[in-house]
């Protein structure tokens, strides 16, 4: 069932209300090229041909999937010949535009800022990523918002209403729960919501029944698929949610996103890497056993695969959202890398120099070189790195979990070179 004007698109208010830009814009019969992105079954091809048709424009449409740069030749001779006849302008909607390679969108490009045709496209991806900037520039993105429950339960209800362009002329009702399944089955998707429907209304008028039930609807829904693009932004979406769940510690929403993941059908060894990188990153020496759990975990999916290594996946997500955190170690390896840039290849020090012949050490190579476990505690007064970074503290390990130990025990051996540097600089000015 397709809305007869702009006013019946459920769920983009924002865009469409009275004296928003769509409206204002179909009230003057100007149109201007757009781009529209949100999530299928939003209305984009909706108001696409709704615009079209209140601005009085040729509206043609190219699936990107299957049309390419011929497909769009021809279009454009329509449309100069649609100009050059009636003076009539061509709105051009491509479905998935995201899928055109930048070649293919160039080829669009001179037909756009020469005006003689208006562009449409429609993406559920973000269009910054997926379409050229020249294009971008030339276009105006309107993002479409997901449909609430309100809305699909309002377009559900239309549909069995309307006599003219829905199922009203069978006279069917939803009873119980049935509308309530048809909206939870559509999670936000308004063509899903209606094809939905439509088959539930078949299953009862098979059943010869008025009455549409909830088991129909169940039958005729099969699985709620969800939103979730492996190679798309959702997929950074929900993989950025399910990391900073267990970075803020709360393994019940980290949860929730690895299932939308693997019910959505993601590699489980892409969350299992995820996690290593994780454990290493957000936890690191606040509890050194969580990047063991992480590997374990990641040969275990490997091992068992699907669908019992979820059970393997759980565990290494709570256990890895509920340990305590640290960064230490990856903001001690940024500091590092600064210096390595910064400084380039700087000498290693004679005295740490590796020296197994007798040339090596006539040169000096391990000269003086004093071995900790000889000193009490395994710790002596021994310069380690070049002059140049002598004394930079890198690592600085939190007060949180195991890392508190390995701060105390930092603490010790930085003091002990501390003092030793101070003792080198006093024997130094004493022979001056």
């Amino acid at each position: 069932m397709r809305p007869a004007s702009l006013g019946e698109v459920a769920g983009q208010e924002h865009l469409l209300g009275p004296g928003k830009l769509l409206n204002r814009l179909a009230a003057a019969r100007t149109l201007h090229s757009m781009i529209l992105w949100g999530p299928p079954g939003t209305g984009k091809t909706t108001i696409a041909r709704l615009l079209a048709r209140e601005s009085g424009a040729v509206f043609r449409q190219l699936a990107a999937v299957a049309a390419g740069v011929a497909d769009l030749r021809e279009m454009v001779a329509q449309a100069r010949q649609d100009l050059d006849a009636a003076g009539s302008r061509t709105v051009v909607f491509i479905d998935e535009i995201h899928r055109w390679n930048k070649a293919q969108q160039d080829a669009f490009l001179p037909h756009v800022e020469s005006g003689l045709i208006t562009l449409i496209g429609a993406t559920t991806e973000n269009p910054s990523f997926e379409v050229i900037s020249p294009l971008l520039s030339r276009a105006r993105v309107l993002v479409l918002q997901p449909l609430t429950e309100p809305h699909i339960e309002t377009l559900l209800r239309r549909a069995l209403a309307d006599r003219e362009r829905g199922l009203g002329a069978q006279e069917l009702r939803l009873a119980g729960d049935a509308m309530a399944g048809l909206v939870q089955y559509a999670g936000g998707d308004a063509r899903s919501a209606l094809n939905t429907l439509e088959v539930a209304a078949e299953l009862a008028r098979a059943a010869g029944a008025k009455d549409i039930t909830v088991e129909q609807v169940r039958e005729a829904a099969q699985k709620k698929a969800l939103l979730y693009d492996r190679a798309g932004e959702e997929h950074y979406n929900i993989i950025s949610a399910f990391i900073k769940s267990m970075r803020g510690s709360n393994p019940d929403a980290a949860l929730y996103w690895m299932m939308r993941m693997i019910e959505a059908g993601e590699d489980p060894m892409f969350i299992a890497r995820r996690m290593v990188i994780f454990a290493s990153e957000d936890i690191s020496n606040a509890d050194p056993r969580a990047l063991q759990v992480a590997i374990a975990v990641k040969d275990a999916v490997d091992f068992v695969g699907l669908p019992e290594g979820v059970i393997p996946l759980a565990q290494g997500v709570t256990y890895l959202a509920s340990a305590p955190k640290s960064n230490a170690s990856l903001l001690a390896m940024s500091k590092a890398r600064e210096d390595v840039r910064e400084f380039g290849a700087l000498p290693v020090p004679l005295h740490l120099r590796n020296a197994p012949t007798p040339l090596m050490r006539g040169l000096g190579y391990g000269k003086d070189y004093r071995y900790p476990h000889e000193y009490e505690g395994a710790l002596v007064a021994e310069e380690y790195a070049p002059d140049e970074i002598k004394g930079r503290t890198y690592y600085e390990p939190s007060d949180r979990g195991y890392e508190l130990r390995i701060k105390e025990y930092l603490a010790r051996a930085r003091e002990l070179r501390k003092s030793g540097r101070a003792t080198a600089r006093r024997d130094a000015n004493a022979k001056k």
